[in-house]
């Protein structure tokens, strides 16, 4: 059998790059039979209050004990060579990979996340924390939230689950969660244990730092390497895939923050690979004015309209060109005069050149009333109207610990302090950005008005 090692760890907090690990439990599994391990860590600083209320582990414990450095060549030696075991995984192993990485050495094995495993074996259930996991399968709780005791409830689940289905079903299943991305030569090999699995943004870079490509996910590190997975099957991942030299990534709050922070960066970097959210200097929008056959269409630029103040305003086109064919195929739609509208030029008496092909109800020549005419035009571009911007000033949406800052329809950027927030304020207003609009339009009943500042 392949040998195994069943890990967990105790820590300071969730953040590996800060806190430190204060105990390691593992179950070693060969062969030869299982082995447990365990040792207290010396953390270097103080356990914050709730964690010791948790885990039971106190300052006082951990005093004499010897710090990760002095166990690093016992544990890395124990470790090397097996699957690595863990229930969310990459926490354990981040944890590790950043101890070591202080001690002074590399540490890189293959892991396996049992959470991961049981949603794979059972997607019936809803939860698959170490609570659920103990109260579904009936593991036996010898030491809860201490390193040694939790790893054998993960090698209790591991016997069960190895059980449940067949041997092949199993087998195949462990193959499909420890096989990793064959990653481009050019990019770290260690690249997969560094993406987070968090909403965010990525940015492919080439050989001279160009931006290649910007994409979104819910799960940075699962699409960043999807591209990888599937770079032998199409042609545009591959070109890809052959191209990029550096991948970078930001961390959101949420989907709603990667969206935003996307179409900003796709317009700021013009990546080579993007071709949808891209800039366009010529967009434009609709505005209906007073004219002498009722209301009239003029075409404008809208990266310069102010919708905190604008409420006639219709459409968001790439173009006057794209404009003008949108709303002449509407105005033939609705038997809408072209005349009256501004888009042809006053003609004969025998009226526009719609009325004399019957696409005109003759509001030209007096067959019907302006009023009338005027109706049909506002409920054929009912559809196209824009919102106007609801507040005063400027408005938050808040997602997690961030906050997304916004003015009129634009994204002022995202804080998660009230200094960035003050910061965020005094920086100028951007132009209206399309994409931007849409995607906060959906989430206008998040949107909150921010006090007024002093």
């Amino acid at each position: 059998m392949r040998p195994l090692a069943f890990v967990d760890l105790e820590t300071t907090g969730s953040n590996a790059s800060l806190d430190r690990i204060t105990e390691i439990g593992v179950i070693l599994v060969d062969d030869t039979g299982v082995e447990e391990w365990t040792s207290l860590v010396h953390p270097g600083c103080r356990i914050p209050a709730f964690i010791q209320s948790l885990t039971g582990i106190s300052d006082d414990m951990v005093a004499d004990a010897p710090p990760f450095e002095d166990l690093a060549p016992q544990l890395h030696q124990m470790l090397e060579g097996r699957l690595f075991i863990a229930h969310n995984a990459r926490f354990d192993y981040g944890f590790l990979k950043q101890s070591f990485r202080r001690a002074g050495s590399d540490f890189r094995v293959q892991t396996l996340c049992t959470v991961r495993l049981s949603r794979a074996l059972y997607p019936g259930h809803r939860h698959h924390n170490l609570d659920a996991l103990i109260a579904r399968h009936d593991l036996t709780i010898s030491d809860r939230h201490r390193a040694l005791g939790d790893a054998r409830l993960i090698h209790q689940f591991w016997q069960q689950a190895s059980t449940a289905v067949s041997e092949t079903e199993f087998e195949a299943t462990l193959r499909q969660l420890t096989t990793h991305a064959s990653l481009p030569a050019h990019l770290p090999q260690h690249l997969p244990d560094e993406l987070p699995e968090t909403s965010g943004v990525y940015i492919f870079r080439g050989e001279d730092e160009r931006a290649l490509y910007v994409g979104k996910s819910r799960n940075i590190r699962q699409r960043v390497l999807s591209h990888f997975g599937t770079d032998v099957t199409s042609p545009k991942e591959m070109r890809l895939s052959q191209q990029v030299r550096q991948v970078e990534w930001i961390e959101t709050g949420g989907e709603i923050g990667a969206l935003l922070k996307e179409a900003t960066l796709v317009k700021s970097l013009q990546p080579l690979h993007n071709r949808r959210l891209r800039a366009s200097g010529d967009l434009c929008s609709v505005i209906l004015l007073d004219g002498p056959l009722g209301p009239r269409i003029e075409i404008a630029a809208a990266r310069d309209l102010d919708l905190r103040k604008a409420t006639n305003l219709y459409g968001l086109f790439n173009s006057e060109r794209q404009a003008r064919t949108a709303l002449l195929k509407l105005a033939d739609e609705h038997h809408l005069c072209r005349q009256a509208i501004g888009l042809e030029a006053q003609a004969s008496e025998r009226g526009c050149f719609a009325r004399q092909l019957g696409r005109c109800r003759g509001v030209c020549i007096g067959e019907e009333s302006a009023a009338r005419h005027a109706i049909r035009l506002l409920e054929a571009m009912g559809k196209l109207k824009l919102q106007s911007w609801p507040f005063p000033g400027a408005a938050c949406l808040r997602e997690g610990q961030d906050v997304h800052l916004v003015s009129n329809w634009a994204y002022l950027g995202t804080a998660r302090t009230q200094d960035e927030l003050y910061e965020l304020l005094a920086t100028p207003q951007p132009r209206f950005d399309r994409d931007c609009y849409r995607i906060l339009r959906s989430q206008q009943h998040r949107l909150e008005p921010l006090p007024a500042q002093s």
